[in-house]
């Protein structure tokens, strides 16, 4: 794990835990290196309920709760896919039937080929919390292993603006790729 990474997680749990709130992650294409990201920092059991890696398309539907027919229709790599993953998260990962506070979920095509008509590095990040849900989506140059590091430091970077109201760029981690 980078430094940027480690400091972008840091940041994310320490603003989660001065609110009370906690953390679901719901990844795909990041396949469990946001979570880990996550739990690499001391303290973060005080705050990640857990993650899921919904790695096949059809356990984003089982597990998470998306709509199979959106998935049908869209394919897995679509931000409304992103934005219901993230909220999925929030109740499968609830604790002692409450769910978590935000979730967040990556999608999206790491590569080496496009898939589903999508170009490699189409990256699609959902944050939810409460009953709102958001989605940024990215479009990240370089390989498999640096767009897969560009998506979680996006997770991360979208999960502490909406929870402190930073804007982008202002102060939030891990703030680079195209979008």
């Amino acid at each position: 794990m980078s430094g940027e990474q480690s400091r972008a997680a840091a940041a994310v749990l320490d603003a989660l835990r001065e609110r009370g709130m906690t953390l679901a992650v719901a990844e795909s294409l990041t396949g469990g290196a946001l979570s880990a990201a996550l739990v690499e920092i001391r303290g973060a059991s005080d705050v990640l309920n857990g993650a899921v890696v919904a790695y096949a398309t059809p356990i984003k539907s089982s597990v998470l709760g998306v709509d199979p027919l959106r998935l049908a229709t869209y394919g897995p790599v679509d931000p409304e896919v992103a934005r219901q993953m993230a909220a999925g998260a929030r109740a499968a990962l609830a604790v002692e039937g409450r769910p978590a506070d935000v979730g967040v979920a990556t999608t999206g095509v790491a590569g080496p080929t496009p898939q589903g008509g999508q170009p490699v590095g189409t990256v699609h990040i959902g944050v939810s919390v409460a009953e709102r849900a958001i989605s940024r989506a990215f479009l990240f140059d370089g390989d498999r292993s640096e767009i897969r590091a560009a998506s979680v430091l996006a997770a991360l970077a979208l999960v502490f603006e909406t929870v402190t109201g930073a804007e982008p760029d202002a102060g939030a981690p891990g703030r680079e790729g195209r979008e």
